[in-house]
């Protein structure tokens, strides 16, 4: 569901996906699952949180369903089309618990820093955006078998675009360097190649439900995916 409340400049915002199939990067994560937000932003500041539970509903005991708790604070600067945030994702799977724990070599939460730029041309739009680990569970081993910051990062371009009634977009990422733990990646690597189109289904003269479909690919895997989506909002 999504709605939005508006007072000097500050909105909330409450949404949620239904899909198919849960791919995060051009990463299979899990199957049909439910995927809601909420958010706050005031001016040029937003407070977001975003989460992912399937359907499976399997006990911790015999083996933990999906669970993703990602929160994520991002400012953009003026209009100059640059945004910069910093998340902390949480994908231990339900049952997992000790969310609260946050010791570097124990924490099942991943830190990450990221900037964001929109070419200001209404002709190209075309965004890039960098993202980087920077604390928590992305870990490599050393020569030493020492456990270090891995820093796996990933770089994705959108380029949006519509067609009669169907807005589109096309999306390419990219790991820049090993990140055999995060992406299963041993040096840079194409990873996620994909189309999106979105359009509304009306049903009534005042309500449509807007739906989405996605053609994914991963060179890197050797893997394709196709999601269907639904968004709940009045």
């Amino acid at each position: 569901f999504w709605g939005s409340m508006n007072a000097n400049a500050q909105q909330f915002n409450v949404q949620g996906d239904l899909v198919n199939s849960y791919v995060w990067r051009g990463m299979y994560q899990t199957g049909a699952s439910i995927q809601p937000t909420l958010g706050f932003s005031v001016g040029n500041f937003s407070l977001t949180a975003w989460g992912s539970t399937d359907f499976d509903g399997t006990s911790a005991s015999a083996g933990a369903a999906a669970k993703e708790i990602d929160l994520t604070a991002a400012y953009t600067l003026g209009r100059s089309g640059l945004t910069v945030s910093v998340a902390d994702l949480w994908w231990a799977g339900q049952g997992a618990r000790k969310y609260f724990n946050f010791k570097s070599h124990e924490t099942a939460h991943h830190f990450e820093a990221g900037v964001a730029y929109t070419v200001q041309s209404e002709t190209f739009p075309l965004s890039v955006a960098w993202y980087t680990m920077f604390a928590g569970m992305d870990k490599k081993l050393n020569d030493k078998g020492e456990e270090k910051q891995n820093y796996s990062s990933y770089v994705e371009f959108n380029y949006p675009f519509s067609l009669k009634s169907v807005d589109l977009n096309v999306t390419c990422g990219i790991v820049p360097y090993k990140a055999a733990r995060q992406y299963n990646c041993n040096g840079f690597a194409v990873t996620n190649v994909a189309l999106k189109g979105t359009t509304a289904i009306r049903l009534t003269d005042k309500f449509s439900l807007p739906v989405f479909a996605q053609a994914i690919w991963n060179p890197r895997m050797e893997d394709a995916h196709l999601v269907f989506g639904i968004t709940l909002r009045p």
